[in-house]
């Protein structure tokens, strides 16, 4: 991609690559595009993951024309593609910061100098804390975000500023969570109480509230959006209750939740939050940027349920992630061996067969499968799918697989090739999980 900074100090693809051609000769990631690689030629061994450009950069421009119809920021999760590639993508069409889960995330993007990060979760051990902390203390320009859950946690952070004498306040955002769900304190009275810690320390600052909404589940579509919509009420009532106390520090105060399903109702909801002064609501959705062919499709489904001008605008979100193998075998006149497996694509869901192609032959482009083509299981390196007896498939043909949760497919893949709407290789991204 032609985006960010330079990645001419990135490793090459060389033959350890998956998904490369075996190549005598490294080749930097800036001259993948000279080389012309084609998919559809068979230039590239299968499996391989690829990204259409168009739907990346169409995805990225929905998301700002989003964010900027509804007064929120973004910080995007970078934990879905540890691709800085992506992320410069994501800066540039205007997102605040990147979010990151683990030290190890941090410590890639800290070695990419990536200036502000968000810790979409706590920060605890010695180790992590001690390197955050050393980086802030060394690095002025570097401005870190993390959540805290517990006094405890908070002490623990309070004292690595102190055995390291950083000179300047850790913030911090105190997260509220609900029964049965992952992090987050489980009261607003709990919360409250933390905040007020935090809050008196010199040590640290509260800079604003977090929650993250996007595993509550109810029996319905309606009983999901109405337990998302009563936890986001709640984080309001604890922003609220904290700003009567006085115990945010700096301007504005961020309110953060949303992951990539239900960000149309967090920014409804914490907008309306009433602080006394500037606040800024910050999504953290990763898997807009890809989308994909099966959970995130049911998630902007519900969405256009809720607002269907919203969904509808710019033409929606669209799956630009693909992984493509041959056709191994046909060992049954209904079933069909292709050669990719839980190596190489998530499985949350079972991938879905998009499209189909006959190298060497008379087809101009792939074509759509047809119907009665379906993913049964997935072993390491094979898929089992069902087709009817009648299907065009034959041994060496090339399938296009939409997957289901992105982040669990480019976790399988340490090179992912960009191409445009023929196929044609136009770029190579690194990832680093």
């Amino acid at each position: 991609m032609t985006d960010g900074r330079d990645r001419s100090h990135e490793a090459p693809l060389g033959p350890r690559d998956k998904g490369a051609p075996g190549l005598q000769d490294p080749v930097p990631l800036d001259a993948v595009a000279a080389r012309n690689w084609r998919l559809l030629h068979e230039d590239l061994p299968l499996p391989v993951a690829v990204l259409k450009e168009r739907a990346l950069r169409h995805n990225s421009q929905w998301m700002k024309a989003f964010l900027t119809g509804g007064g929120a920021m973004i910080a995007p999760h970078g934990k879905t593609t540890m691709s800085p590639a992506l992320f410069d993508l994501q800066l540039a069409d205007g997102a605040w910061a990147i979010s990151l889960a683990t030290p190890h995330q941090i410590q890639v993007a800290r070695s990419f100098g990536y200036k502000r990060i968000f810790m979409a979760n706590q920060l605890v051990g010695r180790a992590a804390i001690d390197y955050v902390l050393r980086e802030l203390k060394d690095n002025p320009d570097f401005d870190f975000y993390c959540l805290v859950d517990s006094l405890a946690g908070a002490q623990a952070i309070a004292d690595g500023s102190e055995r390291i004498a950083l000179s300047r306040p850790v913030k911090l955002l105190v997260e509220l969570g609900y029964i049965g769900g992952r992090t987050g304190c489980r009261t607003i009275t709990e919360a409250l109480k933390l905040a007020e810690y935090v809050s008196g320390s010199n040590r640290m600052h509260l800079a604003g509230i977090e929650g993250f909404e996007g595993l509550l589940r109810g029996e319905s579509s309606e009983k999901t959006t109405a337990l998302v919509s009563a936890f986001l009420d709640d984080l309001v009532s604890l922003a609220e209750n904290c700003a009567r106390r006085g115990l945010f520090s700096g301007e504005p105060v961020l309110l953060s939740a949303g992951g990539s399903s239900f960000y149309d109702l967090v920014v409804a909801k914490l907008k309306a939050a009433k602080l006394g002064g500037p606040s800024a609501v910050l999504l953290r959705a990763g898997c807009y940027i890809t989308h994909d062919s099966v959970m995130y499709v049911r998630a902007f489904d519900a969405m256009r349920e809720r607002d269907p001008d919203l969904a509808a605008a710019g033409g929606g979100l669209w799956a630009a992630l693909e992984v493509w193998a041959y056709v191994q075998s046909r060992p049954e006149p209904t079933k069909a061996i292709i050669g990719f497996g839980k190596r190489d694509a998530s499985y949350d869901d079972p991938p879905v067969a998009l499209s189909w192609y006959r190298p060497g032959g008379a087809m101009d482009r792939p074509v759509p499968m047809p119907a009665g083509h379906e993913v049964l299981r997935l072993n390491d390196q094979h898929c089992h799918m069902a087709i009817p007896s009648e299907s065009p498939l034959s041994v060496g043909d090339m399938v296009a697989f939409g997957i289901s949760h992105p982040c669990l497919t480019f976790d399988k893949w340490r090179v992912i090739h960009l191409v445009d709407d023929n196929y044609r290789v136009t770029s190579s991204i690194r990832t680093y999980f």
